[in-house]
């Protein structure tokens, strides 16, 4: 008898799931068998701009009534940021905006998905996908800022979440282009493995930590995939 893929039987929400690593991550899950409803400003299963009031919660119970049963959560939604919004130019429009999106945003769905979980005991995952900036600043301060909230929002959850079964965890790409980023002149230099990150890098990570397979006694964890540019200072100058 054939073995269905690692996910078979759950249902998903992703965000940010137009382009990048979000679509990538959709797309992983299809392929591994799960029920995928695919969010982001457009294109998608599910359009929504999650700047709007009450946006996410809407989005859960959408997400519920169209899925019946919510297991997995993915959050990869997050605006587009340019090498300009510096520490002393970004604007409070774009600093709203990236934070709304990345953590606000986040922390309510996987609010009114943990209560949808826990109340129909389901044994649910969460993934948010973060950055290297949580810890490491990257002259983008509401990006690096959002992405740090990121981090103790998961650390938050998975304490709470966790004796209902239910498992949080983040997942931290390197330098993948896309939404803004395209890797100044000479990044690859500091690069161990000499490339660019692609977002097929890091769906395969996703689906082995949102799996119980093989991420079941994972909780609370932030995993980097990045080619191992964390061994290098992004403060230091690029040649």
């Amino acid at each position: 008898m054939a073995r269905g893929g690692l996910l078979e039987g759950d249902s998903a929400l992703v965000t940010g799931a137009a382009q990048g690593i979000g679509r990538a991550i959709a797309q992983a899950l299809k392929d591994e068998d799960a029920k995928v409803l695919a969010s982001d400003l457009k294109d998608s299963d599910l359009p929504v701009d999650l700047c709007r009031p009450r946006a996410a919660e809407t989005l859960a119970l959408e997400a519920i009534r169209r899925l019946s049963r919510v297991s997995l959560f993915v959050h990869a939604a997050c605006p587009r940021r340019e090498e300009s919004q510096h520490a002393l130019a970004v604007s409070e429009a774009q600093w709203r905006e990236m934070l709304e999106v990345n953590l606000s945003a986040g922390f309510l769905i996987a609010q009114a998905l943990g209560q949808h979980m826990r109340e129909n005991a389901i044994r649910g995952r969460m993934l948010f996908v973060t950055s290297l900036h949580a810890e490491s600043p990257r002259n983008l301060p509401h990006y690096s800022a959002a992405k740090a909230g990121q981090t103790m929002v998961v650390k938050e959850l998975a304490r709470a979440l966790g004796p209902s079964g239910i498992r949080v965890n983040a997942i931290v790409p390197g330098a993948v282009p896309g939404a803004g980023f395209g890797g100044a002149p000479g990044l690859v230099d500091k690069i161990p493995l000499k490339r660019l990150g692609r977002p097929g890098d890091i769906a395969p990570m996703a689906v082995a930590i949102l799996s119980e397979r093989y991420g079941a006694y994972m909780t609370g964890a932030s995993v980097v995939v990045d080619g191992g540019i964390a061994l290098y200072n992004w403060l230091d100058a690029v040649s």
